[in-house]
């Protein structure tokens, strides 16, 4: 490749979300007609560690003209982490460089990001790059309002499915507890939640405090169960933002130290079943007191990640691969691509980073706001007001085939802690 051509390279990091194939077609059909020799690089920085050139592959608008409505990732990902030492960093831009690509565009979420910003700042600008972001979480640190692709149809799906849940929930009358995924944030379990309408939605936001306990979380849903008894319900659904563990003191999970975790360190929450531990224990209290209940747990996330993306991500991953080439085209480098009131705005990895952990910053829910408002009012919770009035009181005890005196010292210091 003669030093002067403009390569450029695709590669896919973290797990896959709705519309990689759009950002990935996009991007190549733009980069072609502009003049760019296109290579799609396999797995991610898997093989870019490793020296080897042989995954790096030509791309053609024959190629990827109609991968756009496709679920999934034609370049594959991987999880690989080149920052995590000296020697896997300079292996990436050596790789790169002896391949010739002196342009590259990322697509992923946070630690892809990071991964980026070192390629340029380590290639000393020698390859130019640009990063799109990507996860299913939402939790990367755009405009407000401004959504990760693959959130809208991670939610889309997700709803379906807690939609499936609900009515079987209703005709076997029993309870789920359904756990969506979320490292950090709990953008997606309450965006599910909130549309499809579940019983109650529990995310880390709502907790300010750095630890929670993870009795807490069952007293929540315990109480959430008792005050549908008391309507004259015995059925629901409870969903779970997956990145409650992180908040859960380690000491209550047991095992939680030796949970595998992932090439950036962050622990590998499939290895911890929440729901399983929810269940198991809100079942063993309300049969500790005769009260049969069946609780059914189930884990919402890999089924969402690969689905066809919905005409909005479809559309908005175009205006982002397009975006990304234009970024590189009027000579940018080191910054992710958003896509505001229609224009493209970049966004730099200096802007981006926590300068206490050196890590991209996490977009949180604010539990402040008013859809998490919206959201809570149309939970079935127990509420301050269901303690101010003696006979209902009485009721929800009964409900819970606890005494009067059993049920406020149990469940009232949730409403007089609640934000």
């Amino acid at each position: 490749m003669a030093h002067e051509e403009r390569n450029l390279a695709i590669l896919v990091g973290g797990g896959p979300a709705p519309g990689i194939n759009s950002v990935i077609s996009a991007a190549t059909i733009e980069a072609i007609n502009e003049g760019f020799n296109v290579f799609g690089v396999q797995d991610g920085f898997k093989w870019l560690v490793r020296e080897d050139q042989s995954k790096i592959r030509p791309l053609t608008i024959d190629d990827v003209s109609r991968i756009h409505l496709e679920g999934g990732s034609v370049l594959g990902t991987a999880r690989e982490n080149p920052t995590k030492s000296e020697k896997a960093m300079n292996s990436v831009i050596g790789t790169l460089q002896s391949a010739g690509i002196n342009h590259l565009v990322t697509i992923g979420g946070d630690d892809t990001a990071l991964s980026s910003s070192y390629v340029a700042e380590r290639s000393g600008g020698a390859i130019r790059t640009v990063h799109v972001p990507k996860t299913i979480d939402n939790d990367l640190p755009l405009p407000p309002h401004i959504p990760t692709f693959g959130f809208q149809t991670a939610r889309a799906v997700g709803v379906k499915l807690v939609q499936n849940l609900m009515e079987d929930a209703k005709s076997t009358r029993r309870w789920y507890v359904i756990v969506a995924m979320g490292r950090k944030a709990g953008h997606l379990a309450l965006g599910i939640g909130k549309a499809a309408g579940a019983t109650l939605t529990l995310i880390g936001e709502e907790f300010p405090q750095a630890q929670i306990r993870f009795s807490d979380i069952c007293d929540i849903i315990e109480g959430s169960i008792i005050k549908r008894r008391a309507n004259g319900q015995s059925y629901g659904v409870a969903v779970l933002a997956e990145g409650l563990i992180e908040k859960i003191d380690p000491e209550e999970i047991s095992g939680l130290e030796e949970v595998e975790r992932d090439e950036h360190g962050h622990i590998r929450f499939a290895e911890i079943d929440l729901g399983r531990m929810v269940k198991s224990e809100v079942q063993s209290r309300l049969g500790k007191r005769g009260l049969r209940i069946t609780i059914t747990n189930k884990n919402i996330g890999y089924e969402l990640r690969c689905a066809d993306p919905i005409p909005f991500d479809a559309a908005y991953c175009r205006d982002l691969g397009y975006g990304a080439i234009r970024f590189l085209l009027s000579g940018g480098t080191g910054a992710m691509v958003t896509i505001e009131g229609g224009k493209l705005v970049p966004m730099y990895f200096r802007d981006m980073i926590e300068p206490s952990s050196g890590k991209t910053r996490v977009r949180l829910v604010d539990a402040e706001s008013n859809g998490y408002k919206v959201a809570r009012e149309y939970m079935v919770r127990l509420r301050s007001d269901d303690f101010t009035r003696p006979q209902w009181v009485e009721a929800l005890a009964e409900a819970g085939h606890l005494s009067v005196t059993e049920f406020r010292n149990r469940f009232e210091r949730l409403v007089t802690n609640a934000r």
